[in-house]
């Protein structure tokens, strides 16, 4: 008798996780980020009560409704929209495939993250060239390249982080990703672990995200997220320009191999953990 019990014990608890991994799906990123404060108690999650009433009305979400438009508007030189971008999960599909990002890309022959991927669907799909400001402006929320990041992360909210590693060269990046994040380096002598390495690292009033807890590493890589400080839509591109420049290295090229193998380390720290997005930072 026992037996058939115990089964159904089993059955009970894992069909109760799964529940528990899918419920994060249905949740606003507000919702997300008080369940995972709930859980862990976490002080660099729990820190910024303003932003965390603000989530609600995150001005990334008008980025979101814009970026939609701009995905299935017909547009550049041939004319077509960006419903035949396949970013990793079929042409058009964008369920769940930033949370899978970064990847290897066979047509390109290459391991990329959202940005170098629609940037090269806006090349070679919609033939805008690489300077046109289309592609080339990056960077801010009246830029069309971040409405259209905002629109496609927004699809994966809730989501776990799940970067493939099938490939060879996917695990190449992340290895060299990890290699970038504990390698001390520059004027400063610094690496990324002397931030987040461990709990309780400050730089100022701002705690810091560690690493190794993936509960709250899962909002440090949630981007695009909105600066409340900066009144601008932000992406992890960005965000690791940012924090390279804050250790004083020289600006990191964005697309380049060595930023998608940081993200790619990044990512791959806080997988199986839901993403927030589009988040809302300090």
């Amino acid at each position: 008798m026992k037996k058939p019990i115990l089964l159904a014990l089993s059955f009970l608890m894992t069909a109760t996780v799964a529940n528990a991994a899918s419920d994060y799906e249905d949740m606003a990123p507000e919702e997300i980020l008080e369940a995972l404060i709930d859980k862990t108690g976490s002080t660099y999650l729990n820190q910024s009560p303003q932003n965390r009433q603000m989530m609600p009305d995150n001005p990334a979400y008008w980025l979101v409704d814009e970026g939609e438009e701009l995905f299935h508007q017909a547009r550049g030189p041939k004319n077509v929209s960006l419903d035949g971008c396949d970013f990793g999960k079929g042409p058009g599909v964008l369920e769940g495939a930033y949370v899978e990002l970064p990847r290897y890309f066979a047509d390109t022959g290459q391991v990329m993250d959202l940005e170098a991927r629609l940037a090269h669907c806006m090349v070679t799909l919609q033939g805008f060239d690489k300077k046109d400001p289309s592609v080339k402006k990056r960077h801010g929320s009246k830029s069309d390249f971040m409405k259209l990041q905002t629109y496609i992360a927004t699809q994966s909210n809730g989501m776990k982080w799940n970067p493939p590693l099938d490939h060879p060269l996917e695990k190449a990046m992340r290895d060299a990703g990890e290699i970038m994040f504990y390698r001390r380096s520059g004027p400063m002598d610094f690496s990324c672990k002397a931030c987040h390495g461990s709990t309780g690292k400050r730089i100022r009033a701002s705690v810091l995200p560690n690493i190794n807890e993936p509960d709250e590493w899962t909002k440090a890589i949630s981007w695009p997220a909105e600066r409340a400080g900066q009144q601008n839509v932000r992406s992890t591109q960005h965000r690791l320009r940012g924090c390279l420049w804050q250790m004083r290295h020289p600006q990191i090229v964005g697309g380049s191999d060595a930023s998608i193998a940081l993200i790619s380390y990044w990512t791959d720290a806080a997988r199986g953990q839901p993403a927030i997005l589009p988040d809302l930072k300090r």
